[in-house]
């Protein structure tokens, strides 16, 4: 016999005006339940599980909580009001029964000190002081808002290994889908207010969606021309059977009234970056750099060498540096020490994790067109702001909404949707999927898929790495950084028997560093040496290439010009010939260099 539920949710109805929120939502949570609740941004996630701490009153239908059931819901935006201390916050969590200690188990755990003051908190050391209120329990059933925001991997596959090993029935949210394929035995999916049950993980639920929506177009399909049939039949006379013909009219106003009351799903998003001229074939290349901030290193002896095309990924602890790390290959701060060299031509825009450079008192028109008329322009096509809006799936009337009203969600869209319209080569993704749900992580993976500049990424979502780079650049202690080949799943296997104390990796660098160039030296003759020609050329080509660069520059700036080819069709051609001859001929330049100082760092290596 199964066990009774320990919460039901039965018939939820929830309007904040207009269209309902909620209408007829159901959901059942039983001992040792994992339960996923998913759907679009906007759909009511966040609310309906609200409705289940007990924390929102729905307009109608019913919640039951089983009286002897402990539960414990964690919030997406913490309230430390009243708490002097992160201990005392966390310990406000336990119950009666709880062991006192627990609080303390977790903190350590979390690495988070309980003396802080909660207020001067960052979001990851908030989000942990939350999850450990919320874990420290033991609770029946754990009701979850997105636990993995401002979490970095370290946290959240902790996170992941500890919910596994509690018996506490989960209902959760996340745009995670590792975490959720992890976690869940079970879908829940809130489309259009409503719930419908998948007694499947995650794993399955984009198939049984997809699914469930185009036998729902096929009916609609079907009662479309039901309609049509219908209104053919009464335009023909109503006159005969007097019984049957007032039947069938009121069947057509039923199925007429369908139709007005249908809820269409949400569309997606289109994704579409403003691409700008080529860049050169290297992007970045380091050597040596370091960099320190109050006696720690940062970044220490880094060689990194990042080419067009080059999907480098960046992951690492909260607090590694990778923040940091961004803004030494992008020219935004210096080097303490060592030379970072940029290439040609680059275009580079980045999406700040934080959204600083939104201001709260914009209107979303304004943080699109930066205040100047109501046009974008993308790709070189000017557009009305409105219908760019609704590529992003905002409202038209949302076209004068200031910022600070937006949900989270929307905020991430319209930083998306600002970073996009620019032009660029390379782009810097500082957590781009904070707050995306899951179909706009799809559209924007294929749109960096196809994106054929340059890619710099920083990001915790362990499936959005493995689908989208080719590179991962990973810390290993005392600021030293490696880079791994593949995505984040491919770097787990290399370092796979590589977890040894800090101290000892930087040991092992040292050697795999000195057998490199002992193998190096073991290839080169000991008494190799440049040509006169390769000295020649080694001396000349940087010049060369400051050249080309100033050249290409220029005739990027003559082809920018919007009214040049309608106005001077012959220079247009002439400059986009000599455009790509240019950018050819430094492709050619930067790869020569780069192979003959390659080989005089060989040789010098060897001497």
């Amino acid at each position: 016999m199964a066990p009774p539920p320990l919460l039901t949710l039965k018939d939820i109805h929830l309007t904040f005006g207009g269209t309902p929120l909620l209408a007829g939502a159901e959901l059942t949570v039983a001992p040792g339940d994992r339960i996923c609740l998913v759907g679009r941004n906007g759909s009511g996630k966040s609310t309906l599980l609200r409705v289940a701490a007990g924390l929102v009153e729905p307009d109608r239908g019913e919640r039951f909580a089983h009286p002897g059931a402990s539960i414990r819901y964690l919030p997406q935006e913490v309230d430390f009001d009243g708490f002097a201390s992160i201990r005392s916050y966390v310990e406000a969590g336990l119950g009666p029964a709880d062991d006192p200690y627990a609080a303390e188990y977790l903190l350590g755990e979390l690495g988070i000190s309980g003396d802080d003051n909660p207020r001067q908190l960052s979001g990851g050391e908030a989000r942990r002081a939350a999850l450990a209120r919320a874990l420290v329990a033991k609770p029946d059933v754990l009701l979850l808002d997105e636990p993995t925001n401002h979490l970095d991997l370290t946290a959240i596959e902790w996170l992941e290994s500890t919910l596994q090993a509690r018996k506490s029935a989960l209902l959760l949210i996340s745009h995670d889908r590792r975490f959720l394929e992890t976690l869940s035995r079970t879908t829940v999916w809130l489309d259009r207010g409503q719930t419908r049950r998948l007694e499947q993980g995650f794993a399955a639920f984009e198939d049984w969606r997809d699914k469930v929506l185009e036998e729902e177009e096929t009916e609609r399909h079907k009662l479309d021309r039901k309609i049509v049939r219908e209104d053919q039949w009464m335009h023909g006379g109503v006159t005969g059977r007097r019984k049957r013909n007032v039947r069938r009219v009121r069947e057509l106003k039923a199925m007429r009234q369908e139709v007005r009351d249908r809820r269409y799903v949400a569309g997606n998003v289109r994704l579409d970056a403003a691409e700008g001229t080529p860049s050169g074939k290297l992007i970045v290349e380091t050597s040596g750099v370091s960099k320190g901030y109050d006696g720690r290193e940062i970044v220490s002896n880094l060689n990194l060498r990042v080419m067009r095309g080059d999907r480098l990924g960046v992951v690492g602890p909260n607090g590694a540096g990778k923040t940091t790390l961004l803004k030494l290959l992008t020219g935004q701060i210096a080097p303490d020490g060592g030379t970072i060299r940029h290439g040609a031509n680059l275009e580079v825009v980045t999406l700040d994790q934080r959204r600083d450079e939104l201001d709260p008192n914009w209107t979303v028109a304004d943080a699109l067109t930066g205040g100047r008329g109501d046009q974008v322009v993308i790709n070189g096509k000017a557009r009305h702001v409105a219908s760019y809006m609704k590529d992003f799936l905002f409202l038209p009337e949302q076209r004068l909404s200031p910022i600070r009203v937006l949900s989270g969600g929307e905020r991430a869209r319209l930083m998306l949707a600002r970073a996009l319209a620019k032009p660029s080569n390379v782009l810097v993704l500082d957590e781009p999927t904070n707050d995306l749900d899951l179909e706009t992580l799809d559209l924007l993976q294929e749109l960096l898929s196809d994106y054929r500049g340059t890619l710099l990424l920083v990001s915790h979502d362990r499936d959005f790495l493995d689908r989208v780079v080719t590179s991962v650049l990973a810390p290993t202690g005392n600021g030293r950084w490696v880079e791994y080949a593949g995505g984040y799943s491919d770097m787990l296997s290399q370092r796979k028997g590589e977890e040894l104390k800090k101290d000892e990796r930087s040991n092992s660098v040292a050697q795999r560093k000195s057998a490199d160039a002992a193998s190096d030296t073991a290839r080169i003759p000991s008494k190799a040496k440049l040509s006169f020609k390769e000295k020649h050329a080694l001396s000349t080509l940087p010049g060369e290439m400051a050249k080309l660069e100033k050249e290409i520059k220029a005739l990027s700036a003559k082809l920018a010009d919007a009214g040049l080819y309608a106005r001077d069709r012959t220079a247009f051609d002439d400059a986009t010939s000599l455009l790509a001859d240019a950018q050819r001929q430094l492709d050619e330049a930067e790869t020569q260099w780069l192979e003959l100082e390659e080989k005089r760092a060989a040789i010098e290596g060897a001497d």
